[in-house]
């Protein structure tokens, strides 16, 4: 279910595509005010380039933020207003969906080489923007900004609980998808060095994505004559209305462009196709007898894909944002993440066992994990799991978009059924397990909480 709602994500290829087809034009539209969509308070990129702006333009909005929200997204008064299909985004969005089922659908043969290319070609994308960032007058007070934190912010909690979430989010954690894709590795593939790579490589991107991300928001903080933090966004703010926004004001913007989006893109082709293909590789190894005939898999992705696509077409109206924002609050949310983490860490450490799982990586790696390893999985990642979920139902705040718009009653309801979709199927499952087990109840209990015998051993 986790990843069903993650597939709400390609919303963010889509409008990177959309961005990059108006990246080749002589002019950026988001530059300047001379639209027929924008209105009498739209303030240019030139004007931006004053010291004064908070003096002498207050109550207007910069011409890249009136570009997303009025010419991407239309965006209605609310979520009860459905509003027309944007036809643009509409087949940004059907792109997306043929580029990620040509991308998956031979299976692992498909998605393994096309991630030789989604994979490492964003990091050439990423070295020229780091070397062009570094260069920009006022970056390296960005850069500074992002080395020396407030050390009073990071004595809030809610900000570890957010970067946690985010950890989450970028290791694809407690949704499959690593088990998915390791379960195409022989079985003594050296998976103990596989994740440490994995981790260094995963952490050290983000950390130079960062020096990417504030050394051109310290440009825009000098353009602006204002503090980095005050232009400094989060969410979809910061790739499409900041980052855009800034290199309209760098010499050849129309490259610069072009080379953000386009890595975007290849990242969020990457992000999608995985989560898809965990949801068919998993319903295929439950069935194997009727997906694994010729052709079978490729018609089963077909429907996925086409499917999730006709589902998504409320999010390309002009209410789409709205839907959005909805999805990525309630759908995979931090309570989502801590109490599946609960759920795997008691499973695998306490009910399959530990010992028995570093007996098996062993085996298969030709070297023991440290006993670091079987206290985080029995002790330490379950507490700190219990103890941010307990705290995410304790600070919940209702859902607003834009720090303005509320959302009516009805859609909290939906966002919160979203929530329980996920987390309830574990319990929901073992209450199955434990109603169809033959014996009394002190009997199902051992036979479900014992691992059945491995023929491996």
């Amino acid at each position: 279910m986790i990843d069903l709602y993650d597939m709400s994500y390609i919303l963010v290829q889509v409008w990177a595509l959309f961005y990059l087809v108006f990246s080749f034009r002589s002019q950026l539209p988001w530059a300047s005010c001379n639209n027929t969509w924008n209105t009498g308070n739209c303030l240019g990129l030139l004007s931006l380039n004053s010291s004064n702006i908070t003096v002498t333009h207050t109550n207007t909005t910069s011409s890249a933020t009136e570009f997303w929200e009025r010419r991407v997204l239309n965006m209605s008064a609310g979520i009860e207003e459905l509003g027309s299909i944007r036809w643009e985004l509409a087949l940004c969005l059907l792109v997306s969906w043929l580029i990620c089922y040509f991308c998956i659908w031979k299976g692992i043969r498909s998605s393994g080489k096309v991630a030789y290319f989604t994979a490492t070609f964003p990091y050439v994308m990423l070295f020229i923007l780091l070397i062009r960032g570094l260069t920009l007058p006022g970056a390296w007070d960005g850069i500074y900004y992002y080395l020396y934190p407030d050390i009073n912010r990071l004595a809030n909690l809610e900000v570890w609980m957010e970067a946690s979430s985010q950890i989450f989010f970028s290791y694809s954690l407690v949704v499959g998808i690593l088990s998915v894709l390791g379960s195409y590795n022989d079985y003594h593939n050296n998976c103990y060095k596989d994740c440490f790579c994995f981790c260094l490589l995963n952490s050290g991107t983000s950390f130079v994505a960062g020096f990417v991300i504030f050394s051109v928001l310290g440009f825009m903080a000098q353009k602006q004559g204002v503090t980095v933090d005050s232009v400094a966004e989060s969410g979809p703010g910061l790739a499409f209305i900041a980052y855009p926004q800034a290199t309209a004001m760098m010499p050849l913007p129309q490259f610069w462009t072009v080379s953000f989006f386009l890595m975007l893109i290849l990242l969020a082709v990457d992000t999608n196709f995985v989560s898809v293909e965990s949801v068919i590789t998993s319903v295929c190894d439950l069935f194997p007898k009727l997906f694994r005939a010729p052709r079978r898999r490729e018609m089963f992705t077909l429907f996925i894909c086409s499917t999730v696509f006709l589902l998504q077409l409320p999010m390309v109206t002009e209410e789409g944002i709205y839907i959005f924002q909805l999805i990525d609050y309630y759908g995979s949310t931090r309570a989502c993440q801590d109490f599946m983490t609960v759920c795997l860490c008691l499973a695998i450490a306490w009910i399959f066992g530990a010992d028995r799982l570093l007996n098996i990586i062993e085996d298969m790696s030709g070297q023991k994990p440290s006993v670091f390893f079987k206290l985080c999985w029995k002790y330490v990642i379950p507490l700190l799991s219990l103890i941010s979920f307990i705290l995410h139902l304790v600070g919940y705040k209702h859902l607003k978009v834009n720090d303005w718009y509320v959302y009516p009653d009805w859609a909290y309801s939906l966002g919160w059924s979203m929530t329980l979709s996920s987390v309830l199927l574990v319990p929901l499952w073992a209450a199955g397990q434990l109603c169809f087990t033959p014996g009394t109840f002190r009997q199902r209990l051992q036979v479900l909480c014992r691992p059945v015998d491995d023929p491996h051993y």
